[in-house]
């Protein structure tokens, strides 16, 4: 029996996350205790359920199903994390069985409260109340007879924790004090330093500390006993400090000193828990390197072997950081344990799950838990020695082997930063060869139909949990597997671009204006005004050659890369063009020195391609030529009629105007969107030069770069990623006057992008802003995309920024909305645009772009980049104003 008195006053220690069941006689005052002690919406009485099913609270016959209706709303409240609270009588070890196991089910802890009151103080609160008077004093005495059986077993029922009131002044003056979990860490944020299994390894442990910026302290013999690190960060150890490597203690004297000031936290590995199994002079197999580490505590005084058994006994199974955004733990743990406290929770943190089998080396196999993790927290987890460590599903495993000769490996948290330090040398043989186990290492596993059907929600970095209606995910699902190119050089697809607020300046529909302003709104000081060009978007993947592409990528023979649309279908039915595509822009690449610039031997580029009749003959056949056709064999008719009867004298001359502002709206709009098209590929050129690879008309504008090998390259600001842009597109004009092979025989492919910077809280740069996209419009342009000049920007309360809008000129509109759009009373019917979806859109899909592009710099599995990337195009079948 627990709890503290101080004062007379009885304090009552109850778990914050736990289930607690009262346990008394009618009349004992549990329902009066509760009310005063907890929460209503914590408290479930067995006298309100019975009111819910049988519209009487004394209905004892009505007490089965009231039970039923009291413990499925425990499980849903412990499921969910919220402390329970069972008021009833439970004198019975039959009705307290049902809460034990309730509570070990959720992995809570079950906290019995106890009012062992007199029998006269629960037959006198009775009778005082109406509801009551008539019971029997049979029941009390019979309650309390059961009572006292039972108290000396609860513990042994499996209460964790048991308190006893046996008085009223007792119960009256109790105060209940709620505890956080030892495994609770919520309330440090960090920053930390997530250190990866040690096993004994020493001198690697120092090297890693050091490179992470941490100061050593040594002792009189010159043996670390802690490490600090100048900016405050906390390191965290996954477990597994001990066992088959060279200096066991040194590991662990550094690491108790560490956390004995303050500097480290650390977890219970599997190895450290048969340590102190031993210590404490249990039977324990001496294997696994243990057999070492004895031999060497053997040279250690006897105090500090006891230092190390507490140590060992003050561990946790793990560790809730970061206002939970972290879990830190030794063998990865599911979502449904953190922050639980139980057996089960202990051995899957401290072991893993197993799949019950044997693989060829008679090693358990793992069950790869990994795979099916969706939750929020990030689980950071060693264990299991893998070749790199890798992300997987917001899980990533720290243990690269470094006893066997592998690398010793740290996670900066919050800034998802890899650090790691080779072995000095293979220090125990492994049993197996260093090989990912589950899916996210090495080559993961190929496409699974599994990960795309059905209600999908995937984890980004950027926005958190981004849902995928089942609907939408078949939708997407038809054009990947009939239409996409090849899956394994689908990277990324860009995301949709929301337009600018709707504009209030007289015969406008979009003006820059409300660009500017809206970035100013959010903070966003400096914007780059990007040239639209009037294309298809278009992805590309060039590699320096095909055995690159292939090598990195899986593509067939011959294939150095992919250009593709934002849908993932080929831009050419013919492979040969996309491959002439990719081989100049390669060359240009080359001559620009980016290759070796950037360490890469592959570029991922975002860009439009030109004309737009490329892709968009068929539209312009069936929509916008039919229209300008209609046009010009009506309305000329129409007019002249008109103007003969005026001839004679018929007043028609409003009607006459209306339709020549209609002839003059039907050509503005024949105009409009033929400024988009041109034929290409017509090897003979007026100019005299001749087309050697049919690409002549065709023009690829790239305006960002989006990765390399090894990194995403999507924050770098817009100004430096069109100055290495501008540099690709400069190579090609030294290859069209000769000056690389010494023949002037291409064609010019590359387009440039012009752009201005404008500053959003100067008036006179934002009107110069303005000045330059009317002078873009008026000349025939599509108009600009507005983009912060950074590139990825979070506004108040860590929300991303929209990455850019688009504000469309107001002929180009024209094409968009129809004709005579620019009419006063069309405009102010337009004008009631619902953006919400669009930006919401917008975001979403720019957070799920980004995750892929991490995740490909990662190195992580192509069905991991792949959830991203499908997830996008799920996400364009959502129902949108297509004009917008």
């Amino acid at each position: 029996m627990t709890g503290t008195t101080t004062d007379g006053v009885r304090t009552l220690a109850v778990p914050d996350l736990s289930l607690v069941v009262l346990v008394g006689a009618t009349g004992s005052g549990k329902s009066t205790f509760a009310a005063r002690h907890f929460a209503p919406t914590e408290v479930l009485s067995s006298d309100f359920c019975r009111g819910l099913v049988a519209d009487d609270e004394n209905d004892q016959g009505a007490s089965g199903d009231a039970f039923d209706v009291l413990q499925y709303i425990a499980g849903k409240r412990l499921a969910a994390g919220r402390l329970t609270v069972v008021d009833a009588t439970n004198v019975q070890p039959e009705s307290r069985k049902q809460f034990v196991r309730l509570a070990r089910e959720h992995d809570v802890l079950p906290v019995a409260i106890v009012l062992d009151l007199p029998e006269d103080v629960c037959a006198a609160r009775n009778a005082a109340r109406p509801d009551r008077a008539a019971l029997p004093r049979h029941v009390v005495q019979r309650h309390r007879r059961e009572l006292r059986r039972s108290l000396k077993h609860l513990e042994r029922e499996g209460f964790r924790t048991v308190h006893v009131l046996r008085s009223v002044a007792e119960a009256e003056s109790a105060e209940v004090v709620r505890e956080r979990r030892f495994n609770d860490l919520r309330h440090l944020t960090g920053p930390f330093d997530i250190v990866g299994d040690i096993h004994g390894c020493r001198s690697e442990l120092e090297t890693l500390l050091t490179r992470l910026g941490y100061t050593l302290t040594r002792d009189a013999s010159g043996r670390p006993v802690d490490a600090a690190h100048p900016e405050g960060r906390t390191a965290v150890f996954v477990g597994d400090l001990v066992d088959r490597g060279p200096d066991s203690p040194g590991v662990l004297r550094l690491v108790m000193g560490m956390v004995a000031a303050g500097h480290a936290l650390c977890v219970s590995g599997n190895h450290e828990h048969k340590l102190g199994r031993h210590l404490k002079g249990h039977k324990v197999k001496v294997a696994h390197g243990l057999a070492e580490t004895v031999e060497q505590l053997g040279r250690e005084d006897e105090a500090f072997r006891a230092r190390v058994g507490e140590f060992i006994d003050s561990l946790v199974s793990h560790y809730v950081l970061d206002g939970g955004a972290l879990v830190v733990c030794h063998a990865g743990l599911p979502e449904k344990y953190h922050g639980r406290t139980s057996g089960r929770v202990r051995s899957h943190a401290l072991y893993g799950d197993t799949t019950g089998e044997t693989d060829e080396f008679g090693l358990p196999v793992r069950y790869p838990w990994a795979e099916d993790y969706r939750g929020r927290a990030a689980v950071v987890y060693g264990h299991t020695p893998t070749p790199s460590a890798t992300w997987l599903n917001n899980t990533i495993c720290l243990d690269a082997g470094a006893v066997f000769g592998g690398r010793m490996t740290a996670l900066r948290w919050p800034e998802r930063e890899l650090v790691d330090v080779p072995a000095e040398q293979v220090w125990y043989e492994p049993v197996r060869p260093l090989v990912a186990e589950a899916p996210g290492g090495g080559d993961g596993r190929p496409l699974d139909l599994a990960d795309v059907t059905g209600r999908r929600v995937v984890e980004t970095r950027h926005m958190g949990r981004i849902a995928v209606k089942e609907e939408n995910a078949a939708a997407a699902l038809e054009v990947m597997s009939r239409f996409a190119v090849d899956p394994r050089l689908l990277a990324y697809l860009p995301p949709t671009m929301a337009p600018c607020a709707t504009s209030k300046e007289e015969g406008y529909l979009e003006h820059p204006a409300e660009a500017f302003a809206a970035y100013r709104g959010d903070g966003v000081r400096q914007v780059v005004c990007e040239e639209k060009h009037m294309g298809s978007r278009a992805v590309v993947l060039v590699c320096r050659d095909a055995d690159v592409a292939r090598e990195r990528f899986g593509a067939a023979d011959g294939v150095r890369g992919a250009l593709y649309t934002r849908t993932g279908r080929p831009f050419f039915d013919d492979p040969e063009t996309t491959g002439r595509v990719l081989d100049r822009l390669a060359d240009c690449v080359r001559g620009a020195g980016l290759w070796e610039e950037l360490g890469t031997d592959w570029l991922l580029m975002d860009a439009e391609l030109m004309p737009w009749s490329l892709k968009a003959a068929g539209l312009l056949r069936s929509q916008y030529a039919a229209v300008g056709a209609a046009s010009r064999s009506v309305l000329p008719d129409a007019i002249a009629a008109l103007e003969a009867a005026a001839e004679r004298g018929v007043d028609v001359a409003g009607l006459l105007g209306r339709q020549r502002e209609r002839a003059g709206d039907a050509e503005a709009f024949t105009e409009a969107y033929r400024r988009y098209c041109w034929p290409v590929g017509d090897p003979a050129r007026p100019d005299g030069v001749t087309d050697t690879d049919g690409l002549d008309g065709i023009r690829l504008a790239p305006f960002q770069i989006l990765a390399a090998e090894g990194r995403s390259l999507a924050a770098i600001p817009h100004d430096g990623q069109l100055a290495l842009i501008d540099r690709i597109i400069a190579e090609e004009a030294e290859f069209a006057n000769g000056r690389h092979d010494g023949a002037r025989h291409m064609n010019r492919l590359l387009a440039p992008t012009r752009r201005l910077v404008v500053d959003t809280e100067d008036e006179a740069s934002v009107a110069a802003g303005v000045r330059w996209w009317l002078d873009l419009t008026a000349a025939g342009g599509e108009g600009m995309v507005v983009k912060p000049l950074q590139a990825y920007v979070k506004g108040a309360g860590g929300r991303l920024v929209q990455p850019g809008v688009k504000c469309r000129g107001r002929e180009y509109l024209r094409v968009v909305y129809g004709p005579e759009y620019t009419r006063p009373e069309n405009l102010a019917r337009l004008r009631v645009r619902h953006l919400g979806h669009k930006r919401s859109l917008a975001l979403r899909e720019y957070a799920l772009g980004l995750e892929a592009l991490d995740r490909l710099a990662d190195g992580e599995p192509l069905w991991r980049v792949h959830e991203a990337v499908f997830a996008v195009l799920a996400l364009e079948s959502e129902p949108v104003d297509p004009r917008l």
